[in-house]
């Protein structure tokens, strides 16, 4: 397990000399200082910046879902960004897609959610500096039948994050394709959903279908959680459907359909079979630049 690293100390600095005679009182026991002059814990602190808890959530399989955790998740760490990839999927794709052997595992995300295991205790580093990843198991196919009579069972996922979420820049949650347990768990500890959406007819019907949930669980279990943007994946530009079904998302959802989308591309089909993201496995293909130019624009202001 590899520990993330610390920030440097804020409160380590040099205090200046001071006259006593100017500040016109001195106090023996801080050697001629004002009470609480020299002294570290009377610096403000700085509370460090909160994650950004994306879930990447479309209950439509094959929409590139997986694709687009792992490749986004590996493009924002190329931008020096510290991500945790949570796969919350029992086939495990975002676990294997990032070299990790998911049969030799002993603790994984089911351990997290159904036996208290501390979830630092299963993050693995991956081969992208900055990149880690707390892996799934096929035991997650059960664990929604085993969290129906679980205490807080909606949150669990919430309060395993709040043990390293301040040790991450983003933490990109990647779930399964339907709306269980497993799936309410990631949209009740995010801060934000993105939708991976594919450019042909019948994904429109599924993210439909999605706005309404992620509503519920925004006025139910998570106040202010919502759809912060929609990834148009797997475009052909060389046909009129692909063009169709991006202008009829914009038209719907403005400003949060990201302005770069994701082509059709062989090298994304072919990195998971090697473990890798699509930066490492073809850094010049087509679809690593379109993941490192969402990455950007998914970061802009972070």
């Amino acid at each position: 397990m590899t520990e993330p690293s610390g920030a440097s100390d804020p409160t380590a600095f040099e205090e200046p000399a001071v006259n006593a005679a100017v500040l016109g009182s001195t106090d023996d026991s801080t050697g001629g200082f004002l009470s609480g002059e020299g002294d570290p814990s009377s610096v403000e602190q700085i509370s460090p910046k909160p994650p950004r808890i994306i879930a990447l959530a479309n209950q439509k399989g094959g929409v590139g879902k997986t694709t687009t955790t792992v490749n986004l998740g590996a493009s924002l760490a190329d931008l020096n960004h510290r991500v945790l990839v949570v796969d919350l999927d029992p086939q495990g794709n975002a676990t294997t897609g990032l070299g990790i052997n998911k049969q030799v595992l002993d603790e994984t995300m089911y351990d997290v959610l159904l036996n208290k295991l501390p979830i630092d205790d299963c993050i693995e580093p991956t081969e992208v500096r900055g990149l880690f990843v707390a892996p799934a198991s096929l035991d997650l196919a059960g664990s929604e039948i085993e969290l129906v009579s679980a205490f807080s069972r909606e949150g669990k996922l919430k309060i395993a994050l709040k043990e390293v979420e301040n040790e991450y820049d983003f933490i990109l949650i990647d779930c399964p394709p339907s709306l269980g347990l497993l799936t309410v768990n990631a949209l009740v500890a995010a801060t934000e959903v993105m939708v991976p959406i594919q450019c042909e007819y019948y994904a429109l019907e599924g993210l439909a279908q999605l706005s309404r949930n992620v509503a519920l669980v925004s006025e139910n279990l998570n106040p202010g959680l919502e759809i912060a943007s929609i990834v148009m994946v797997m475009y052909d530009s060389r046909t009129k459907l692909a063009a169709q079904v991006v202008g009829e998302v914009r038209s719907h959802f403005g400003d949060r359909v990201c302005k770069n989308m994701i082509p059709r591309n062989i090298k994304l089909s072919e990195a998971p079979s090697y473990g890798q993201p699509v930066t490492i496995y073809d850094p010049s293909s087509r679809g690593s630049v379109a993941y490192r130019e969402l990455a950007r624009e998914v970061s802009n202001g972070v």
